[in-house]
């Protein structure tokens, strides 16, 4: 059976609130983020805001300078959960199939959903609607028959907007679809990508499965499927953690690495915090830290280890000075998780993989 999959995103919904909140705000740029004379950062704004390059992870100074006129309110968590709660009160009314991914976002299946006479269509629009007239909210929605295209169609004709792929024009769509829009492709994938030629994914789709493991390793398999549209994930109504970490902006620039590591207590216990609240089916697989340069560089480093401690962080720190010893601006630290509840993902690609295992030990690459 074809699923039908809705993929809705609140419209700058942090900002959204307050000014819900406070109907004085309405046309104003918004910004919710820390103090711009404390070395804050922008966590989210408003369209209004937008127009004047603000975005997420600017620096709040940079952002009143470039809108001397923008609005930076402290985020109010409590309120957006509690936003969110009753969204997500109204998306139940069409399906119990949901899987969030954060406060403002969520994928619905509604594959077997009675509403609307079972329109994936109609429903988008019927809650769109709902969450518009009882919460003042908008919504952009997605709608396709997986997860992936869904994805990319809430966020074709934002803000409030709703865009739908029907099975028979998944081709053409994907077709022209950049692939900057592909989840996964960053900055450094869509350069690799550029250099072979490949700006859309009728480009990508004329690259062969092994070339593209073999440029890109596992990664390139997932990009081989989403060229060509297809996704078989499903809507997972129980979302599991893949991982845990925490950061800290300094008011002032730590300079020596010795200042890195006077940071650790303090981040060790806040991560420490967050680690026993998680389910005991969940295991640490790896360490990561990152840091924030002065010139607001960011640069991070994995390490082995199931045991979280300062000595573990402390040798990655030193890993991350040695790479480039400048003053830090923030610093983070997290642990990768396995999740011995989740199941085992079979190789899809057994035949394609043992080629290239063949090939790498007869020195063919």
């Amino acid at each position: 059976m074809t699923r039908k999959i809705i993929h809705i995103d609140c419209d700058c919904f942090y900002a959204a609130v307050e000014v819900l909140d406070n109907p004085a705000l309405r046309g104003r740029p918004v910004a919710v983020g820390g103090d711009p004379g404390k070395r804050g950062v922008i966590a989210a704004c408003n369209y209004e805001a937008r127009h004047f390059d603000i975005h997420s992870a600017l620096p709040s100074a940079r952002a009143m300078y470039l809108c001397p006129e923008l609005v930076i309110l402290p985020p109010r968590f409590d309120r957006y959960r509690a936003v969110s709660r009753a969204i997500h009160h109204i998306l139940r009314r069409y399906t119990d199939r949901i899987e969030p991914l954060s406060l403002d976002e969520a994928y619905l299946d509604v594959t077997e959903s009675m509403q609307c006479d079972n329109s994936a269509t109609r429903i988008a629009t019927a809650l769109r609607r709902a969450i518009h007239q009882e919460l003042g909210i908008t919504v952009s929605a997605g709608v396709a028959p997986n997860k992936f295209l869904a994805k990319v169609a809430s966020d074709w004709d934002k803000p409030d907007g709703l865009c739908v792929i029907p099975p028979e024009r998944v081709q053409e769509f994907v077709a022209q679809l950049p692939v900057k829009r592909v989840f996964g492709v960053g900055r450094v994938t869509a350069e690799k990508l550029e250099a072979m030629g490949v700006q859309t994914c009728a480009d990508l789709q004329r690259q062969s499965r092994l070339a593209l493991s073999q440029t890109f390793g596992s990664f390139g398999e997932r990009l081989y499927q989403l060229a060509r549209g297809q996704d078989d994930r499903p809507v997972q109504t129980s979302r599991r953690r893949k991982s845990v970490s925490v950061e800290k902006t300094f008011d002032h620039d730590l300079p020596r690495l010795a200042h890195w590591q006077a940071a650790l207590p303090d981040l060790m216990e806040r991560l420490q915090r967050r680690l026993a609240r998680l389910e005991h089916s969940y295991l640490v697989s790896g360490l990561t830290a990152k840091v924030r340069y002065s010139d607001f560089a960011l640069a991070t480093t994995d390490g082995a280890g199931h045991q979280p401690g300062e000595e573990a962080f402390a040798a990655l720190f030193e890993n991350l000075w040695e790479r480039r010893a400048m003053p830090a601006r923030l610093l983070g630290i997290g642990v990768r998780l396995r999740d011995m509840d989740a199941p085992e993902q079979p190789d899809l690609f057994p035949e394609e993989r043992r080629q290239a295992l063949a090939l790498q030990r007869s020195g063919g690459l």
